[in-house]
């Protein structure tokens, strides 16, 4: 049988769509393999979100075309393939084949037109695509995902025209799945075991399917037997409507976390982003997503060095984080991305000066994860056995709150909940001591 070998790079929709690709070609007898040198076929799902992350991939598609034998084929998929098409070809010239997000369902023909030695580019925009009738479990033989958690793409592609953001251009319109058919697929993986789902979208809480708005998802989705946690990212801060805020509070499998991009704490940068909110209006989100769900903690993306930003707007992005005191967040410094408005706007700040702030706003947010996290210690949290850490041959787990803590024990385990007690933090991880040897049963 021909072997498959994928990477993916990116955000947890490419990994969903890893899924899916790797489902549609164990239907075609397709066997996943971990490694490249043994692989017929060799893909690479790819991000477009930063320069560094396509660098890095045209850096391994120069270690990967090592691999290929005649016959083989090489291909990038996903998000920088879209946003290159054709010129990929052109610019990596043992690459076979680029195919975009919505270019999936003809993987098979596609890889085999390859192999005949056609050179392919699809990155065709498809409005109507959800793929609902090619479920994204792999088949089997083809290294299926731990069945005990799983996205659950509910959302594709992007209408906000944020002024940094490739998105758009590499995913398309947005267009939302019927709740009925999320709530089907979901339905699906809990009868296989699943008991943790993640929806996603890239604006996943402004999903709607025409009848249904994203407070009816979480509800239909938090009601299906056998699911005991549902999260979702990323969402968009206005769009945290009072009704799904109610969804949220009322539904007890909706996990107390929420990702929640500020990108800029100075108004006069989210005006040049074209952010749809203020620092104000986004502060009141914030007080409204804690009033409705006590205890939630909260994590943020944060670019710095956006063109146009003074070292005053600067300092308002560390004051918001202060004055939030996220759980976390991810930092960046801006990204160039061709094709998208920033590259016209006037004042791109330095990168020496745009890496000064970041390395400033790093140590602002590992001081208030730290100190939050300090405090946790000595408390008692339900947790997901995720799996083997990648070092120290610890469990990993996580909490509700998506706090990660490491704990000694077996991989029976695995995939299931226990109540363990925090033992102590390097900052961002925990170590923890299992309360109760059994696993929960009933919640």
């Amino acid at each position: 049988m021909p072997r498959i070998y994928l990477e993916t790079y990116g955000c947890q929709m490419n990994a969903a769509d890893s899924d899916l690709m790797l489902g549609v070609l164990g239907r075609e007898g397709y066997v996943r393999t971990e490694d490249p040198a043994e692989a017929d076929v060799l893909l690479v799902n790819t991000c477009a979100v930063r320069d560094h992350a396509e660098q890095r991939v045209l850096g391994r598609m120069g270690e990967l075309k090592r691999h290929k034998r005649p016959g083989n084929v090489l291909g990038v998929v996903g998000c920088m393939a879209q946003r290159l098409g054709p010129k990929l070809l052109d610019r990596v010239p043992q690459v076979d084949l680029v195919i975009g997000p919505d270019g999936y369902r003809a993987l098979p023909e596609l890889i085999a037109q390859a192999r005949a030695g056609e050179r392919t580019a699809d990155v065709q925009f498809r409005s109507w695509e959800h793929y609902e009738d090619l479920p994204p479990a792999p088949s089997p033989g083809m290294g299926a995902s731990p069945g005990y958690s799983a996205f659950v793409t509910v959302q594709r592609g992007c209408d906000y025209k944020c002024t940094f953001c490739i998105v758009p251009m590499t995913r398309g319109p947005e267009r939302s799945r019927r709740l009925e058919d999320v709530v089907h697929e979901v339905t699906r993986l809990a009868d296989h075991g699943t008991t943790e789902v993640t929806l996603l979208g890239q604006t996943v809480n402004a999903y709607h399917d025409g009848t249904h708005d994203f407070a009816d998802l979480l509800r239909a989705v938090g009601a299906v037997p056998g699911v005991r946690r549902v999260r979702f990212t990323s969402p968009y801060p206005t769009d945290f409507t009072d009704r799904v805020l109610a969804a949220m509070a009322e539904t007890r499998t909706v996990c107390e976390h929420v990702h929640l991009p500020v990108q800029s704490g100075s108004s006069r940068v989210l005006r040049r982003m074209l952010r749809r909110y203020t620092r104000e209006r986004y502060l009141a989100v914030v007080e409204a997503l804690r009033a409705a769900v006590p205890g939630i903690a909260l994590t943020t993306d944060i670019i710095v060095g956006f063109p146009g930003e003074t070292e005053a707007d600067f300092e308002e992005t560390v004051s918001l984080v202060e004055q939030v005191d996220f759980d976390d967040a991810y930092t960046f410094k801006y990204s160039i991305r061709e094709g998208t408005p920033a590259v016209r706007l006037a004042d791109h700040v330095p990168d020496a000066m745009a890496g000064e702030r970041l390395e400033r706003l790093i140590a602002v947010v590992r001081a208030g994860a730290r100190r939050r996290n300090l405090a946790l210690v000595g408390s008692t949290h339900e947790v997901l056995v995720e799996g083997r850490a990648r070092r120290g041959g610890w469990l990993q787990t996580r909490t509700r709150t998506n706090k990660v803590a490491l704990v000694d024990g077996p991989d029976e385990w695995i995939g299931s909940y226990r109540r363990l007690r925090f033992t102590g933090t390097t900052g961002s991880t925990f170590t923890a001591w299992p309360v109760e040897q059994e696993a929960l049963v009933s919640w």
